[in-house]
């Protein structure tokens, strides 16, 4: 018989912050300030998803953020503790969002993302997402091109399929590396 190590996920709050800079920190060197993820965590707009294990040794193992704007849920955050890539989280971590946004009535879902950044270009197609165009010079760190990508429909009844169909690839997924989402 097999053991799993237990995944919660939660909407993060002000709690969680010095966590999330933690994150932030291990997985874009600081992309955002305190003060912003604390606008973040203040806004009503503003979904921020963590998933933590009482058995790792970051405090936070990943995070997702959304914005609700007009039908579409804007993803301005997917990260994943670089100690836990490749074992699933990303996917839980799409899926949840995803999840969300179809839950608050949002009709599509866009993001950008770096277009060197090929794990993460795979998983959003996996997910089903298009590329609709490229922002030059997007990221202001080096100057790197940004894809914009696209998925539509979350509203319509195949995707409520869809999404039942990936609750179940991204529980596969994450039982190969002996974790287990606890919704």
């Amino acid at each position: 018989m097999r053991s799993y190590l237990d995944l919660k996920l939660k909407l993060l709050t002000i709690e969680d912050v010095s966590a999330i800079l933690e994150l932030d920190a291990a997985c874009f060197g600081g992309l955002w300030t305190l003060e912003g993820y604390q606008r973040e965590l203040a806004s009503p707009n503003s979904d921020l998803l963590g998933l933590f294990s009482p058995f790792a040794t970051a405090k936070l193992l990943g995070m997702g953020c959304f914005w609700s704007i007009l039908e579409e849920a804007h993803i301005t955050i997917l990260a994943v503790h670089p100690q836990y890539h490749r074992q699933g989280l990303g996917q839980a971590l799409l899926y949840s969002l995803l999840k969300t946004a179809s839950d608050r009535g949002l009709e599509r879902a866009t993001l950008e993302v770096r277009t060197s950044n090929l794990a993460a270009i795979s998983l959003y197609q996996k997910f089903g997402f298009k590329t609709a165009g490229r922002r030059r010079r997007y990221y202001q760190d080096n100057g790197e091109d940004a894809l914009i990508l696209w998925l539509s429909d979350l509203q319509q009844p195949k995707f409520q399929k869809t999404l039942a169909d990936w609750h179940n690839i991204v529980s596969e997924h994450l039982s190969k590396s002996s974790w287990q989402l606890l919704l």
